[in-house]
């Protein structure tokens, strides 16, 4: 009976029924393919919505089709403004298509890859024309008939090619349109003004600054000769076609910071929000002060519903990610673009589309890359490996930082015999020719470091990563660390770790005159951890001197990744360093080519990288450049355990 099912089998229900009333007819079309909301409105009418409903779902989903629509509307069932008459705001580009877009579009990939992302990557490349300006839901159809309308006018007297000039500031580099051609874009944007106001009832604000594509601003001081070279090779002479595109964002969210979820979450609490890879959460500076550290308190884009969730859930998104596609004309072939809408998520750029942009508009199927739907991803599907992938992982938590530096006197007797003086402490410990002293600067990891290790290595199983080579730092730790992953992935003997003393840290940081006495690999082999004896180090205990310059740091640990890279390839796809906290920036961000941050900003970087701090990169191509991507596993979080004495708790007088 229903009444003994879940309420989500009763929801799935509830949707069969209501699609079963959906009439197999064709829906009516216009001339350029646009499904009119009229016959989608009247559909969801027949099902039972209340009429600012759905409009609200067609808007929101771009007018593509019933279904959407209807997913829209059971997914915000409980949205607290589900029923608010709120408008949405509108605004209208032009984005360029064809030759020009693959020159953008490489201009794009290689600036951010070259300097790291600024303001310019958070929208697509566009001129734009006006104001963002608000539309009442019902009168969405009449405003994209103005904008069709005001184009089919424009035929065979908008400027083509549009003249481009380079101009570049200190903190702005962009293409500015020559100013008559400039002028004569604008009356274009007045003439769609007075159309939208005439069809639509709407105030359109026609863009008054100079017209022009933004190519990177906001940036670091430092990229500016390096960004500037390379917009010097764009070449704006190259044939565009320039379509009208209309796009739409939630009014509420307009100045909230949008961040993409990228792992699943379920509640444990009730001011918390179930999560979904795919989605977005809108977040702001106020509601976020509501927050505990470590949570994030925002809205979700595929729910409508606000709460807590936590902040390694989620990234940053670009602006743009979440607005939705209304349709775009062409000024040159009436035939070619579609006006049917797209849902929201990963318009026109982002690192899941290859930093390509679309070069056919005319076809469907890019409209579908244009604005695809929102996809509730799992993290395994979300991982599927490059051809060459590097990982980078920070070793489990670490005797000495748990019980401080006299845990040596507490667990070594006079002739040097260990024993445990707590559960997190481990059984046993390897013997070392220069004496149980030797671990005051090369501790072990805690059994609970070792479990961390496990979980990653099993995280990594579930997700069919296959390490190819271990590359691992010569502390104890590390190999430690790197021996429990290998367990947890069941490559434990099949995958031997490979000692290379040019993944330790900045040695600045050792205490004392001299280097740590590191357990050779032969002694670690003999103490049952999975260590390649036969391996040669690219940089050997000989050739790390004690307090080196930070430079010097940075240098060798390019040096060694560089080296390693290149012994592995054409030999495996995957290739695992456990080292350090310092090792994932120091490992990673000149394979980026990127510069190396100053020493002071390192050390906040590193400080904020926690037991087990796990990234990955991939080759991009054979270029030799590698970008930062998201894990193939979940983050690692735990709290912390104080020391707890029965006695002095719980037998007080």
């Amino acid at each position: 009976s229903k009444n003994s099912l879940h309420p989500s089998q009763l929801m799935m229900a509830a949707k069969e029924e209501l699609y079963t009333k959906v009439t197999p007819r064709r829906q009516r079309q216009n001339r350029t393919g646009t499904v009119k909301h009229g016959s989608s409105l009247d559909v969801l009418l027949s099902m039972g919505f209340p009429k600012t409903r759905a409009l609200k779902a067609l808007v929101s989903t771009g007018g593509r089709n019933v279904q959407a629509a209807c997913d829209w509307l059971f997914s915000h069932v409980d949205d607290p403004f589900l029923d608010d008459p709120l408008p949405r705001e509108y605004v209208l580009y032009l984005r360029p298509s064809g030759p020009l877009l693959h020159q953008l579009s490489t201009f794009w990939q290689q600036s951010r890859v070259t300097c790291g992302k600024n303001k310019a990557h958070n929208i697509f490349p566009h001129i734009t024309l006006c104001q963002f300006f608000m539309c009442a839901d019902g009168k969405v159809e009449a405003l994209s008939e103005a904008l069709q309308a005001t184009v089919g006018s424009w035929r065979g007297r908008f400027p083509n090619p549009l003249p481009l000039e380079l101009y570049t500031s200190s903190n702005f580099i962009g293409l500015f349109v020559e100013e008559q051609v400039a002028e004569v874009l604008k009356d274009f944007a007045a003439d769609f003004a007075t159309e939208a106001a005439t069809k639509a009832d709407v105030h359109v604000e026609p863009h008054k600054k100079q017209l022009h594509v933004t190519l990177a601003y906001h940036f670091q001081a430092n990229h500016l000769a390096a960004l500037e070279k390379l917009a010097k090779g764009v070449d704006v002479s190259l044939g565009c076609d320039w379509l009208a595109v209309l796009f739409s964002r939630d009014i509420r969210f307009a100045n909230h910071e949008t961040l993409r979820v990228m792992y699943p979450y379920v509640p444990q609490n009730e001011d918390e929000l179930e999560l979904a890879p795919g989605d977005f959460i809108f977040m702001t500076p106020v509601e976020q002060s509501s927050a505990s550290e470590g949570w994030v308190y925002g809205t979700s884009l595929g729910t409508g519903l606000p709460g807590l969730l936590p902040e390694n859930y989620v990234r940053r998104a670009d602006e743009c990610d979440t607005w939705v596609f209304h349709g775009s004309h062409s000024f040159s072939n009436p035939a070619s673009p579609s006006n049917a809408g797209g849902a929201v998520g990963g318009l026109l750029f982002d690192g899941q589309l290859d930093g390509r942009f679309l070069d056919d508009p005319g076809d469907p199927s890019s409209l579908t890359v244009l604005c695809p739907p929102v996809q509730m991803l799992s993290p395994t599907t979300q991982s599927c490996l490059p051809k060459r992938s590097l990982f980078v992982c920070r070793h489990g938590e670490r005797m000495d930082v748990v019980f401080g530096k006299h845990w040596i006197t507490q667990c070594f007797d006079a002739k040097g015999r260990y024993v445990r003086s707590n559960l997190n402490m481990p059984s046993s410990l390897p013997t070392r020719s220069g004496g149980f002293r030797d671990y005051d600067k090369d501790c072990p990891i805690t059994v609970f470091g070792s479990t961390q290790a496990r979980l990653v290595g099993e995280a990594l199983l579930e997700s069919h990563a296959v390490i190819d080579f271990v590359y691992c730092s010569p502390s104890l730790r590390c190999v430690q660390t790197a021996h429990n992953i290998l367990r947890g992935l069941q490559q434990e003997g099949k995958t031997k770790i490979r000692i290379e003393p040019g993944l330790f840290e900045w040695t600045k940081w050792v205490s004392g005159t001299s280097l740590p006495a590191w357990i050779p690999p032969t002694d670690m082999a003999a103490a049952s951890l999975s260590v390649d004896t036969t391996y040669r180090p690219h940089i050997p205990i000989s050739k790390l001197g004690v307090s080196e310059s930070y430079d010097t740091y940075i240098s060798r640990s390019l040096q060694v990744t560089r080296e390693i890279l290149t012994e592995c390839k054409n030999l495996g796809n995957t290739v695992l360093i456990v080292a350090h906290a310092s090792s994932l920036e120091a490992c990673t961000r000149q394979m980026q080519g990127l510069s190396p941050q100053n020493a002071k900003d390192f050390v906040q970087v590193v400080r904020k990288i926690p037991y087990l701090g796990f990234c990955a990169a991939e080759e991009m191509g054979e270029t030799g450049v590698w970008q930062l991507v998201d894990p193939p596993i979940l983050p690692l979080t735990h709290g912390p355990n104080h020391s707890f004495n029965w006695r002095e708790t719980l037998q007080q007088d």
